[in-house]
């Protein structure tokens, strides 16, 4: 049986605004009703495949349970990094997990590494890929897929293909870096390479051996951070320090352009890695103008547009090749075939101490989410939604008072040592300084506005007291 790994770090900036660091690409509906994760674990239902391993950056670990829990996908483990240290170690620590939870009938798991931000739209063929490499893998080679190229991309590695070893994989003669435009047409044009996907399989011991043989420093601090994490929840959580001490490197670069037990399998499966809106607009249907149109868009006489309307009507006129995003606090407007640049303004941003690249207005928590509706110098205003059966931490505040006006839905409220249920257009106050509680008993979400008022508003001035989900 295949053990999925889903790597779920990184932070998409390409996409940004819609793409942040708190809610990146890999949580966002950007093909369907579903996530980018949860298309990737939907997509294996084709084959035997035990619960999926996913590895995902600490501060998403609710958003990750919530999104598998939502479609009905049971993790078998999810393993949190305090800090990005990219792929080799991810897949390293997750061969040691997967390992430990192998019964005596199954000592050494087949691991298929996939990344939690690609599309694929011929879901048979990726299946029928899989069923190709999955005997390669058991013979001990480590596969990787290389994906049939459409035109000479520069914005990605290639595989060159050597002696086939089926109708559909061969050995492998070179890793290439994203070339030139000039190069990666003779890429093209000599039909001996194909597109360097990220995506892998092999068994567990074969990937730590020779991870060992030629980064034994990503290997032997793996180990070490093995040894030192501890379980929160159904989470594992990876100790900071010893994992701190571990090289950030690729498979590529640590192991896959090292090993002779190197093996592709070529995909044409329509696959992209949603790396920039250019290519959102690629794989997406058009209209008669040759337009991607998502949300409240009205469009008169423009042409090979990409325009995404988040919360607010967006009307275009005789334009072409603009990619216009639309989200409550940014709006993004850049020439399509420039859609890389996105990345600069990323930085931009960072650099000028804004925060627009960090979170967006409506921020998601693992009892709900809050929407940000206006602000003033003593005063915040949020709409806050709590989902059924879940609560805020028992705190206070030292800066401010709240006033809690409830929309839809029934609150439990704790007030020091006094508990009240509050229904819809009933409000309650939370003086400065008293210990309280927001729970949300019904089994419908609770809507509420919040107003805050004080000298300091910010969502450091929290004292937790006690917290369902371990953030003390």
């Amino acid at each position: 049986m295949i053990q999925p790994i889903i790597i779920a770090g990184g932070t998409g900036s390409r996409l940004w605004p819609l793409s942040r660091n708190q809610h990146p690409k890999q949580f966002l509906s950007l093909i369907n009703d579903n996530s980018l994760l949860q298309n990737t674990i939907m997509r294996l239902d084709g084959i035997p495949h035990a619960s999926p391993i996913v590895v995902c950056n600490q501060e998403h670990r609710f958003l990750v349970a919530e999104q598998l829990r939502n479609v009905g996908i049971d993790a078998g483990g999810i393993i949190l990094e305090p800090i990005g240290r990219n792929t080799a170690p991810a897949v390293a620590l997750s061969a040691f997990f997967a390992s430990s939870k192998c019964t005596e009938s199954e000592e050494d798991p087949v691991l298929l590494v996939l990344a939690a931000d690609h599309v694929i739209k011929n879901i048979d063929g990726f299946i029928n890929a899989l069923n190709h490499a999955l005997p390669l893998a058991q013979q001990g080679l480590l596969v990787t897929f290389g994906v049939v190229p459409t035109h000479p991309e520069t914005g990605y590695g290639y595989i060159q293909k050597g002696r086939a070893i089926t109708e559909i994989s061969s050995e492998i003669i070179d890793f290439k870096e994203k070339p030139t435009s000039e190069k990666a047409q003779e890429y093209i044009d000599s039909k001996q390479y194909l597109w360097n996907s990220g995506m892998f399989m092999f068994r567990a011991s074969v990937y730590l051996e020779e991870l060992k043989k030629y980064r034994s420093d990503i290997h032997d601090n793996c180990v070490n951070a093995m040894k030192s994490a501890s379980t929160d929840l159904d989470f594992m959580r990876i100790d900071l320090d010893s994992f701190s001490q571990c090289p950030s490197e690729s498979i590529d670069y640590a192991v896959m352009e090292k090993t002779d037990k190197g093996a592709v399998v070529s995909l044409d499966v329509g696959w992209s890695d949603v790396g920039s809106w250019s290519s959102l607009w690629d794989i997406n249907d058009k209209d008669v103008n040759n337009n991607v149109l998502s949300g409240d868009v009205i469009s008169h006489h423009s042409e090979n547009c990409y325009v995404l309307a988040d919360s607010a009507l967006v009307t275009t006129i005789g334009v072409r090749d603009l990619v216009v995003v639309q989200t409550k606090d940014a709006v993004l407007i850049a020439d399509r075939f420039s859609c890389q640049g996105v990345k600069d303004i990323v930085e931009d941003l960072k650099a000028r101490g804004r925060q627009e690249h960090h979170v967006h207005r409506e921020v998601y928590r693992p009892w709900g989410k809050y929407d940000s509706i206006d602000k003033g110098t003593r005063y915040q205003v949020k709409h806050i939604t709590v989902n059924p059966g879940e609560g805020l931490s028992l705190q206070m505040h030292y800066h401010r008072a709240e006033h809690w006006v409830i929309v839809s839905g029934t609150a439990k409220v704790t007030i020091n040592d006094t508990i009240q249920f509050i229904g819809e257009n009933e409000s309650i106050y939370i003086p400065l300084g008293a210990k309280h509680c927001l729970e949300n008993p019904g089994k419908i979400p609770l809507d509420l506005i919040e107003v805050r008022s004080g000298a300091y508003l910010g969502e450091d001035d929290i004292v937790r007291f006690a917290d369902r989900y371990g953030r003390i």
